[in-house]
């Protein structure tokens, strides 16, 4: 069995987060389009590590549902039901490691900016050692444990801030809060913990000095500080969600051939797929999952949430979500797509058109001014400008069917449920509330009358 197959992880998820004044756990906090907690699995996903344990202690039924929903193999959950410090956490894990596990590798759940190489890294420096972490040399160490080495350059102890002196503080060789240790030297510490520190809780960082102090070797592996830097409270998640949008449309522009005009404005999920030659134009946000085709553009200003927007397409001036675009097709401005819409192959909705759990066949048009719910749209049919499709009776939705090639006129009332038969023709103006036959015109509105002179009469009466 390779190392990796022997190397479990526990991450750390069971605090609150006070610093949030939230009522939600801070790790289930999303930065990106993905929980906190989420992106440091992410990160071990790609490892193919024997086994991952998640410690949930706070809202622990709603942590547990995210991390299992998370698609990492051999994950499993414990509780930790009173907080008592990280090294305490770590020893509630311990007994959920599988026997033939040898190594643990700890990480805290609320640090997003980590990536699958980094981990890698810390790894191999575990190779052979009884210990390794990782550290990051800041510019401003203020809050964060000082690590402290020896002659030989080897980790010594870790130091906490509040706990150190005037001198360990002013080394900017910070803890990142990761480590890889062996099992049996890591159980071994664990026992000889206490609680004799400024918070009187058991902390994981002393078993670094108790390994050191044993002689054993604890290898430091340095990283950037932008890879371990924790969230704790909302301008940090705010600064972790930049951080982590940037990565990803610098991803997009340099290995997938993806025009971002101005990233600054762009707002692109890390779980978005965009294709290659795709435009984004600025005051472009792509959340949950998005994709978007080869060649599409979307912007300016367009907010996409869970949408899939087929080649060539253009989303112009639109909130869509959960809607399907189809391959060249033409939205906006200023539209909004509602769950369950689907565009067909050059299929049109236009400005100030909404849709809503609606279908528009392939090269079916509603140009603006148009509400479609409820409804299968034809190929090519036109739906003309101010058309309301009036699926709600007050208690229940109805769906309406316009056949192929048939034609809505302006200012058309639709009450559904109704049919309109393939090639038919709409009067504009009408209120429709019966089915009208394919090829025939249905024309649905009162007879005009003109009375002459009834405007004169009028005025005169009012001495105009």
């Amino acid at each position: 069995m390779s190392d990796i197959a022997r190397t479990a992880a526990v991450v750390l998820a069971a605090g609150k987060g006070t610093r949030f004044r939230s009522d939600l756990a801070k790790v289930l906090h999303t930065a990106a389009g993905r929980t906190l907690v989420g992106h440091v699995l992410e990160a071990l996903r790609p490892l193919g590590l024997g086994q991952v344990v998640v410690v949930v202690g706070h809202q622990a039924d709603d942590v547990a549902a995210s991390v299992t929903d998370s698609g990492v193999d051999g994950l499993t959950t414990v509780l930790q039901e009173e907080q008592h410090g990280t090294g305490h956490a770590v020893q509630v894990a311990m007994p959920a490691l599988a026997a033939d596990i040898d190594r643990v590798m700890v990480l805290p759940g609320d640090t997003p900016l980590l990536t699958a190489s980094t981990l890698e890294e810390l790894l191999h420096a575990a190779d052979g050692r009884t210990a390794a972490m990782l550290t990051a040399r800041l510019a401003d160490p203020a809050g964060y444990g000082r690590v402290l080495r020896n002659a030989d350059g080897n980790v010594s102890a870790i130091v906490e801030h509040r706990d150190a002196t005037d001198d360990q503080r002013a080394i900017d060789e910070i803890n990142a809060g990761m480590y890889v240790i062996s099992r049996e030297h890591l159980v071994h510490a664990l026992d000889r913990l206490d609680t004799g520190n400024d918070q009187g809780e058991l902390y994981l960082t002393d078993v670094v000095e108790i390994l050191a102090g044993e002689g054993e070797e604890v290898a430091a592996v340095v990283t950037g500080e932008d890879e371990v830097a924790g969230v704790n409270d909302r301008r940090q998640l705010a600064e972790a969600a930049a951080v982590l949008r940037r990565r990803h449309l610098d991803h997009l522009m340099t290995q997938v051939g993806v025009s971002v005009v101005d990233p600054a404005t762009t707002h692109v999920d890390v779980d978005v797929e965009v294709g290659r030659d795709a435009v984004l134009l600025p005051g472009t946000i792509l959340e949950r999952g998005t994709r978007i085709g080869e060649r599409a553009t979307v912007g300016p200003n367009s907010h996409l949430t869970g949408c899939e927007v087929g080649p060539d397409a253009t989303v112009h001036s639109t909130r869509a979500i959960d809607a399907v675009i189809g391959a060249s097709a033409s939205v906006g401005p200023f539209t909004h797509l509602r769950p369950g819409t689907v565009l067909g192959t050059k299929a049109k909705a236009g400005a100030f058109v909404e849709t809503k759990n609606a279908t528009l066949r392939d090269g079916a048009k509603a140009g603006h001014l148009a509400y479609v719910g409820d409804a299968t749209i034809g190929e090519r049919v036109n739906v003309g400008c101010g058309v309301v499709l009036v699926n709600y009776d007050g208690t229940d939705k109805h769906h309406t069917v316009v056949e192929a090639d048939a034609f809505v006129g302006s200012g058309t009332m639709l009450v559904s449920p109704v049919t309109i038969g393939a090639g038919a023709y709409v009067a504009a103006g009408s209120t429709i509330t019966e089915d009208v036959p394919a090829d025939a015109l249905a024309i649905g509105r009162a007879r005009q009358v003109n009375k002459d002179g009834w405007a004169a009469r009028r005025r005169r009466r009012q001495g105009g």
